[in-house]
């Protein structure tokens, strides 16, 4: 899957991780997808329920080493 941005939120704190893909969404169009790297325990919980709550797609959801990676689709 290619994405169009990628969101480097590694070494950030929640909420911050979640903020900063909302501010980054705003700014993407319908169907664009971003690519996000975060290593907060919290975002493994955050992120999901973001997506859920906002509308956009989870589309996949991945751990490589300390790294959690997630693939979101703007709505």
């Amino acid at each position: 899957m290619e994405n169009d941005n990628t969101l480097d939120a590694t070494g950030l704190l929640c909420p911050l991780p979640v903020l900063k893909v909302r501010k980054r969404l705003k700014n993407l169009a319908s169907g664009a997808t971003l690519r996000v790297l975060a290593d907060d325990p919290a975002a493994l919980i955050d992120m999901p329920h973001f997506c859920v709550e906002a509308g956009h797609e989870l589309v996949s959801q991945s751990i490589e080493g300390d790294v959690q990676i997630y693939i979101i689709r703007k709505t």
